[in-house]
């Protein structure tokens, strides 16, 4: 087997733009957690990481919206934001074009995937990797699933494409990590940005932890939408690391962080 790590963590663009507004008591331990995660997958021997994300309309769009993206370059470049912003640099991050090539062979043995050779980071990767690998030292395989313009990929279709990449990981020689980043509960650019419903987070990661398909597959998107919010919908990011772990989840820190305007974790999966 070579997936040597799984997690999942939460990527708004508040949680580095807007740190310094962040009650100290609830930011020092989330960006604690983080760390360790990166401590973590640095301690696997990992040569590569996995990010699924939900990209943002950064580089795909409703005119062409692919389900699911794998990125298939030597190099990436990131944030497509403005980075005094973001407060992380614009930097290059390092890919592996021949790599993604044979994880997107074997991945399509069972889900159509489309691939990417340009491609412009935003902050659904850059925040996860300012965390977890900030000295780009890690080679990047970035993924999408599409979580912004319905019709959205239903949640088991996500959790086959968990899945795939996972026998994928296991097809190749490299050691590989992956983490699934989004947010839970978030309505961002509307009035109710910054509402977070801890509830509904606390089952969703309940469900997560539990690694049973049928619980972590069981909502609409229109249940999402309500309870969760249109940032909720990227629970697909989390589902698909739980299917390629295949074991039990660990919640290292949750807490709703308002000034990040979303429900903020990191947690890791047992691999079975």
């Amino acid at each position: 087997m070579t997936l040597v790590f799984s997690g999942i963590c939460s990527h708004g663009p508040g949680i580095t733009g807007r740190a310094d507004l962040a009650p100290p008591e609830l930011r020092d331990p989330f960006y604690a957690a983080y760390r360790k995660m990166g401590d973590a997958i640095r301690a696997t021997g990992a040569e590569a990481l996995i990010v699924i994300a939900a990209e943002h309309f950064a580089n795909f769009f409703m005119n062409n919206m692919p389900a699911y993206a794998i990125g298939m370059a030597d190099q990436y470049e990131g944030p497509i934001e403005d980075p005094d912003w973001l407060r992380i640099p614009r930097q290059q991050v390092r890919g592996d074009a021949d790599l993604s090539r044979r994880l997107i062979a074997e991945v399509q043995q069972t889900v159509d995937v489309a691939y990417a050779e340009e491609w412009k980071f935003d902050h659904g990767i850059m925040v996860p990797l300012h965390f977890l690998d900030p000295a780009n030292a890690l080679t990047i395989i970035p993924a999408n699933i599409n979580c912004q313009g319905p019709p959205l990929t239903p949640l088991h279709r996500a959790f086959a494409f968990g899945r795939a990449l996972r026998r994928a990981a296991d097809a190749v020689p490299q050691r590989i990590a992956l983490v699934g980043t989004g947010g839970i509960s978030h309505w961002p650019c509307t009035p109710d940005s910054g509402r977070i419903n801890e509830a509904w987070d606390r089952d969703f990661l309940d469900r997560w932890a539990s690694a049973d398909e049928a619980r972590l597959t069981a909502y609409t998107d229109a249940e999402t939408y309500a309870d969760g919010g249109q940032g909720g919908y990227e629970i697909r990011t989390f589902i698909a690391a739980a299917a390629a772990a295949g074991g039990k989840g660990i919640v290292d820190f949750y807490a709703p962080i308002p000034i990040f305007s979303t429900g903020c974790v990191v947690g890791w999966s047992e691999i079975v």
